[in-house]
């Protein structure tokens, strides 16, 4: 599955043709470590680093919860917006 339009949740008009990009989600993970995340800007860790953590300590607390785990992995995938030119600041709530 390829994913142009984040997970079809295009809040704004100039990404609503979902025309910026086509990539896999674990190319998106993985394109997201290029981001110095403004939120976070002393984390020395990559952003991948961050999504497996969080759905590894997911998949601890609630390995019958498979979903939860799979989000914990992407609750990030919108930040990847900010490598395409819009403001950090416009991309937390995706």
């Amino acid at each position: 599955m390829r994913v142009g339009c984040i997970l079809g949740t295009c809040q704004h008009q100039e990404w609503a043709n979902c025309n910026h990009f086509s990539m896999t989600m674990m190319e998106n993970i993985d394109a997201l470590d290029e981001l110095v995340d403004e939120s976070d800007p002393d984390v020395d860790f990559p952003n991948s680093f961050h999504a497996f953590q969080t759905a590894e300590g997911i998949r601890r607390e609630h390995p019958d919860k498979d979903w939860f785990q799979l989000v914990g992995l992407i609750h990030d995938v919108g930040k990847i917006m900010a490598l395409y030119g819009e403001p950090q600041h416009r991309v937390w709530d995706l």
